[in-house]
């Protein structure tokens, strides 16, 4: 049931965000060079890896680590990276993961391909065996300001919670979020 949900609203969000994912695109070619989408590799369901779309947000050369470990992450942000990261508009390529089955519209947000101490964790207490999402339970709980260990708890929170309500909550509290731009911090 849940993948057909994200099937469904692939399909209604595509309709109604095509032209805006345009628009951006052009923007983030516009605005500095390189191309509109940076492809970053992550860690997906029981660990396996896979490409996942965004649109740039940084300049070609940062460093392929995940934002909290630059020393200077504004020093890397394009002209537009810091309005598309703080409206999460960075976001809606994912699309494309959500319609090939590599993630959900909710899950915990998939790792970094480096960020070992993030996937260990997960492994061991079995979060690794849910599909990735473009939200999460961890991530209307304070986003980009927790700490790994507590968004490993709020994940396996949602591992046992899991449900259709649950995931339409989640949905919810992202929407009304990413409106106050709350737990953004780069």
């Amino acid at each position: 049931m849940k993948r057909l949900f994200d099937l469904l609203m692939i399909f209604v969000t595509t309709i109604l965000l095509i032209l805006p994912i345009g628009l951006i695109a052009i923007a983030v070619k516009i605005s500095s060079p390189g191309p509109a989408l940076y492809w970053s590799d992550r860690i997906g369901r029981n660990n396996r890896i896979f490409s996942m779309p965004k649109f740039r947000t940084m300049r070609i050369e940062t460093p392929a680590v995940a934002t909290h470990l630059l020393s200077d992450p504004a020093a890397y942000l394009t002209p537009i990276g810091s309005f598309l990261r703080k409206t999460s508009l960075d976001e809606l390529p994912q699309l494309w993961s959500i319609l090939k089955g590599d993630m959900s519209f909710v899950g915990p947000r998939p790792a970094l391909f480096n960020q070992d101490d993030l996937i260990a964790l997960r492994a061991e207490y079995g979060v690794h065996k849910l599909v990735p999402g473009l939200t999460g339970w961890a991530q209307v709980n304070g986003r980009d300001e927790l700490p790994i260990p507590e968004k490993v708890k709020l994940d396996l929170e949602y591992q046992e919670r899991q449900s259709f309500w649950f995931d339409m909550r989640i949905l919810w509290l992202t929407f009304l979020k990413v409106l106050r731009r709350d737990g953004v911090s780069h």
